[in-house]
């Protein structure tokens, strides 16, 4: 794992990569404005005629959007990034993996749009239903980082594995090639759920995690 990763942030400069990188980044952030500009104009409507109302939507816009950011960046962050895996992907094969980059197919838009919405929605979803044994386990101290950990490195192993086996096998076979990987998936979805709780580091966490996706797959295949 270690290895993936040095790989993956030593290719970081690789010019296809730095587009997806500014190209993600930018649509991810874009989300988050238009939800805070929806968040003011509801608030400023519903306070309008208040003394007020104007600084009051402005505050309440910025504190919700702000928190949005928070907890909801890495479901927005690796969904917008499942749009452009291929091109990451594809980096990473044609460095280290030309064979199999020669055999590889691409995954329709329609379709990488579909694995980057289930994967958002996965999240919120399953931490949604956890959210009442996060806050039981408050009293532990400990218990509540471990489980979101845990449960986010499963998903986030799952999410990224499938952006780059979907490029190499039938759909049919993914759930075989899931349980055959799962230790090694797990290991990376810890990895980069660990980058994304790291300030300005995990702005780059979805990139680098596709990255360490590739070599995982083609390691694991070979």
């Amino acid at each position: 794992m270690f290895g993936a990763f040095a790989r993956s942030l030593a290719q970081l400069g690789d010019r296809p990569i730095l587009a997806v990188l500014a190209k993600s980044l930018a649509l991810t952030l874009a989300i988050f404005a238009l939800l805070g500009s929806g968040i003011w104009w509801g608030l400023d409507a519903w306070l309008a005629g208040s003394r007020w109302g104007g600084t009051l939507a402005s505050v309440g816009a910025l504190v919700v959007t702000l928190l949005a950011l928070w907890l909801l960046f890495r479901a927005v962050a690796i969904a917008v990034v499942g749009l452009f895996a291929d091109t990451v992907v594809a980096a990473v094969e044609r460095r280290h993996y030309p064979a199999a980059l020669a055999k590889a197919r691409e995954i329709p838009l329609h379709r990488a749009a579909r694995m980057g919405l289930g994967s958002a929605a996965r999240f919120v979803a399953i931490n949604l239903l956890l959210a009442p044994l996060y806050l039981i386990l408050l009293a532990t101290g400990i218990g509540t980082a471990a489980l979101f950990l845990a449960v986010n490195a499963w998903l986030l192993g799952r999410d990224l594995g499938d952006m780059v086996a979907a490029r190499h096998m039938p759909a049919e076979a993914l759930a075989g090639w899931r349980r055959a990987t799962a230790a090694r998936r797990f290991l990376l979805g810890l990895a980069v759920t660990l980058l994304f709780l790291l300030p300005f580091v995990n702005f780059l966490a979805p990139v680098i995690g596709a990255a360490m996706a590739a070599h995982l797959f083609h390691r694991s295949s070979s």
